[in-house]
């Protein structure tokens, strides 16, 4: 799916989706090990969604450093889409700063996902960068760690994820989405927020929490309607 067709169909939907909701359609449709926990944003209350460009970084020293990490796939990124970065979950290695987040900013991506840590997220509030980690540090990557390889199959924490993939991160965390089931998984999604949505409503009306229990037989939610 090119970026003009996801934006067209997607985007607006998913903005209005919480990864709650579509861990919970992932969880009904079948798709196991899509949703990341502890990658959340380093400044605020930020939410990103928009396709893959990856990035998989390994120790300085353990293959040639051919270009400085991030260049390539910020250069090769469409408008909206999101950089991932797989550091194996490292919090003591910076590969995300400021001079990469301008770079990316100005490419209109629309932000990062780093599973590992991060620096400069000052900076990157300041002009409005999103970037969702595990942890932020002071170091540079330089003599540390290296990119592997981009724009090839990396995970984020158990959850594989292909360039292209649909990811959307908020402050509950990360889900990944394979693109091929996008829209049985936003149809879900949207479902399920539904019923939620009126059981809000219900409780507010005056409604029990066992009534609202009852009538909207919420142990069941994720089971496929019959």
């Amino acid at each position: 799916m090119n970026a003009t067709d996801f934006d067209s169909k997607f985007r607006t939907r998913l903005n209005a989706l919480a990864t709650s909701n579509l861990s919970d359609a992932l969880d009904r449709v079948g798709i196991a090990r899509c949703a990341v926990h502890g990658i959340i944003p380093q400044w605020g209350r930020t939410k990103i969604v928009g396709r893959a460009m990856t990035i998989r970084m390994i120790a300085a020293g353990a293959v040639p450093a051919v270009a400085h990490l991030g260049v390539d796939a910020i250069f090769n990124s469409e408008v909206g889409d999101i950089i991932v970065i797989d550091n194996r979950g490292d919090l003591h290695h910076n590969c995300w700063g400021e001079i990469l987040a301008m770079g990316a900013k100005q490419k209109g991506v629309s932000g990062v996902v780093v599973d590992g840590a991060v620096r400069d997220v000052d900076a990157c509030e300041v002009f409005g960068f999103p970037v969702h980690a595990r942890a932020t540090v002071p170091s540079t990557a330089r003599g540390r760690i290296v990119q592997e390889a981009w724009n090839i199959p990396v995970r984020l924490g158990d959850a594989p994820v292909r360039p292209g993939d649909v990811i959307v991160a908020d402050v509950n965390g990360v889900v990944v989405i394979p693109i091929e089931r996008l829209k049985e998984v936003v149809d879900a999604a949207e479902e399920i927020m539904a019923k939620e949505l009126a059981m809000i409503e219900a409780l507010q009306a005056g409604e029990s929490i066992l009534e609202v229990d009852k009538r909207f037989n919420y142990e069941q939610m994720l089971r496929k309607p019959t």
